[in-house]
């Protein structure tokens, strides 16, 4: 059976018809988009359709998937494009999550194995982790600090693999290593190119963006909502902070809370602190932990009932300390990763 497989679409649906058209797509092909097919364009409700409608059409699981189906179960806060998506979504948006998670992580065909994100090498298919295959933030700092090379360097399936996610060349063409990983994400819906590949002939089909949809759907948001919404809760956030640094607060969040728990458990060893007053007990945690900002902080607010992300977030002045607190926690604490 022929297959069309498709980068991230992110609502550009224009752009996905034009592509069909271009590929000469017949009935009788299978579609399948590589996930993030939902956000930051202006059609993430009728891209989900498009791929839930027709057992010929099928969209892997993207971080953008993930992220929303996390959110809803309270896991995780959501980004400002999954807040802009779930109120375009309106009253369907149950039904959009229930799409959503049912979207698999990985599909493997005669001719290739697509994922979303990247593959760990060495490691069965089936056994690979959630977050390489969507390709979160969690997930990218796992493969950098375990392998020297970049991920796809090292792929060493038997067949090609088929990615999106990632827009290595940022110049409307897709990254194509050693003819065995196939990466086609190409910025479709920040004004770049939307790509798609037909097997099992690997041809590569290209159609030009319209515009920038991203630019365009933050602008329309920002303009549609009142001063005191507006101001909440873009305007608290550090200076440059987006998707990708809510996700490093994420995991410096669970080193933290990890952390809190060794402290503990080091200091209930001693006999003496069980039978300390709280406030010695406190004392005697502050002294362990010191007064590193932020780190401090978000160890006493783990040890003081749990972190919240929103209170967290305040500790950090710009999204480059929160990524440099990662680095060197990373760095010098590798029994927390």
């Amino acid at each position: 059976m022929n297959t069309f497989v498709i980068g991230d679409i992110h609502g550009c649906t224009t752009e996905l018809q034009e592509l069909l058209d271009k590929a000469g797509v017949a009935e009788d092909v299978r579609i399948i988009a590589l996930g993030d097919i939902v956000d930051r364009g202006p059609d993430s409700a009728q891209v989900l359709d498009f791929f839930s409608n027709n057992p010929s059409r099928l969209s892997l699981m993207g971080n953008h998937e993930r992220k929303h189906v996390r959110g809803a179960r309270h896991e995780v806060r959501l980004a400002l494009s999954q807040i802009i998506s779930r109120e375009e979504f309106g009253p369907a948006y149950p039904q959009a999550l229930e799409r959503m998670g049912s979207f698999p992580l990985y599909i493997d065909l005669p001719e290739a194995i697509l994922a979303h994100g990247y593959l760990e090498p060495g490691i069965p298919l089936e056994q690979q982790r959630d977050t390489v295959l969507c390709g979160t933030m969690s997930g990218d700092h796992y493969l950098r600090n375990q392998y020297e090379q970049p991920w796809y360097a090292l792929y060493d399936g038997e067949k090609p693999l088929i990615v999106g996610h990632h827009d290595h060349l940022h110049n409307g063409q897709p990254f194509i290593f050693q003819d065995r990983v196939f990466c086609l994400d190409t910025s479709c819906v920040h004004g770049g190119t939307l790509t798609g590949l037909l097997l099992p002939e690997f041809k590569i089909v290209s159609v030009p963006s319209r515009r920038d949809y991203w630019r365009e759907t933050r602008q329309k948001f920002t303009k549609s909502k009142s001063p005191q919404q507006v101001d909440s809760p873009k305007r608290t956030l550090p200076d440059g902070w987006d998707d990708a640094s809510e996700q490093i607060l994420e995991m410096i969040a669970a080193l933290a809370q990890a952390e809190n728990s060794r402290i503990l458990a080091e200091l209930q060893n001693d006999p003496g602190f069980s039978e300390s007053t709280p406030r010695q007990q406190a004392k005697a945690y502050a002294a362990v932990v010191g007064s590193e900002m932020p780190w401090a902080p978000l160890l006493h607010q783990a040890r003081n009932g749990g972190i919240r992300l929103d209170t967290a977030r305040r500790l950090f002045k710009s999204h480059i300390e929160a990524r440099d607190l990662l680095s060197r926690l990373n760095g010098t604490n590798e029994k927390w990763v």
